[in-house]
């Protein structure tokens, strides 16, 4: 068994990380990792750290391999942002670890997992140890793709690219792993267009699936402005709903952990001021990582909307490739039938900016509510 079982469909990428774990002339102090997301780029730098701490190059049996991969490693400190952004005092702290030598492995590695949240701030914060490595310590750094870094890191960094992987290899993963029946393996894989942990959750989720068919269906039932503004309000309420399905009860338990580690009654009317500090903090953290997660989930939805279009865009000039919609395919066939070639591109346009205008930080409703406008079958 190996460490490197779960990063699939990244043959060249995985031959330079090999490379580098068994040739210490092709070893550098700072790596950066990117692909598109899905593509599994923190399961590829996991492996790659506890390659490196292996004694065996990556058996993916002992107990460094086990720890690095599940982050418990003593000498391998992950970084995992939910915010928007990842601050100087988060940088720093890294910074001062990067400084220490290894404690129990052979390398201390340093993984950023969303280095492309690094602000201008922070990055220069990291630059002293990109520009003056400390032995055995090595950065690795995640991000969608190098224009997402900033450039005075990207430039001190060893640059590996990884791809979107092969549908089949993505749902073979779900079925040996995970335990998914071939053909739900593949459906959702094909579903996800190749991202993992979106298959993975397709897969294991009945709900899921059925908010993913609704927004599937929205393209066949925007006839109108008033059905437009319509369909711009389920998009957010499909997100929001995924949103509390998921960060409801995680939020209680964070804050019932917290209670209960600096010893507060929580049934208590009111709190001392102490406690009161610690619970707005844990509030106005929680409340951003839930602007980023609806964010994240409406551009979910707003991917599997244009997979429509363009999967009517390939019926209708005929290409000879499968649909990411088979399962829905009198949904592709209704579109397809309805726009022309330029309608499809123009609706496909008009989705990628409201994907733009989301990340710029404009409201998630009106840049919706001006993209199906767009989106409204001809007449």
């Amino acid at each position: 068994m190996s460490i490197w079982r779960d990063v699939v469909g990244q043959e060249p990428a995985l031959t330079v990380l090999q490379r580098a774990v068994a040739d210490p002339d092709a070893m550098t102090h700072a790596w950066l990792l990117t692909g598109p997301p899905g593509s599994g780029r923190s399961v590829a730098a996991r492996a790659f750290a506890g390659a490196l701490q292996c004694p065996k190059g990556g058996c993916g049996e002992c107990r460094e391999c086990r720890t690095a991969l599940d982050g418990t490693h003593a000498d391998v400190d992950i970084l995992a942002t939910e915010a928007l952004s990842i601050g100087v005092s988060q940088t720093r702290e890294l910074v001062q670890l990067a400084g220490r030598s290894p404690s129990v492995g052979r390398w201390r590695v340093i993984l950023i997992e969303d280095a492309d949240r690094l602000t201008e701030q922070s990055g220069n914060a990291l630059l002293k140890a990109l520009e003056e490595p400390t032995p055995r310590t090595v950065w690795l750094l995640c991000a969608p793709s190098l224009q997402d870094v900033l450039i005075t890191v990207r430039s001190r960094s060893r640059h590996v690219r990884l791809r979107t992987p092969p549908v089949e290899q993505v749902a073979e993963l779900l079925s040996r792993r995970d335990g998914i029946k071939p053909r739900l393996a593949l459906n959702s894989a094909r579903a996800a267009q190749s991202h993992i942990g979106m298959a993975r959750r397709l897969a294991r989720d009945e709900d899921a699936r059925g908010r993913r068919r609704a927004t599937v269906e929205l393209a066949t039932r925007i006839r109108g402005v008033g059905q437009a503004v319509g369909a711009a309000a389920q998009l957010m309420a499909i997100a929001e709903e995924e949103r509390d399905r998921t960060l409801e009860t995680r939020a209680a338990a964070e804050k019932a952990r917290l209670l209960e580690t600096l010893g507060a009654d929580p049934s208590a009317r009111t709190q001392p001021p102490h406690v009161r500090a610690q619970i707005n903090s844990l509030e106005k953290e929680q409340k951003t990582r839930s602007t980023r997660f609806t964010r994240d989930m409406i551009d979910r939805a707003l991917v599997d909307l244009l997979s429509v279009y363009r999967d009517a865009l390939m019926l209708r000039s005929g290409a000879p490739v499968d649909l990411v919609n088979e399962d829905a395919r009198e949904v592709v066939e209704e579109v397809a039938g309805a726009f022309d070639s330029d309608g499809l591109l123009l609706a496909m346009d008009a989705i990628g900016t409201a994907r733009e205008r989301i990340a710029a930080n404009v409201a998630p409703l009106l840049a919706l509510e001006a993209m199906t406008i767009s989106l409204q079958l001809p007449r």
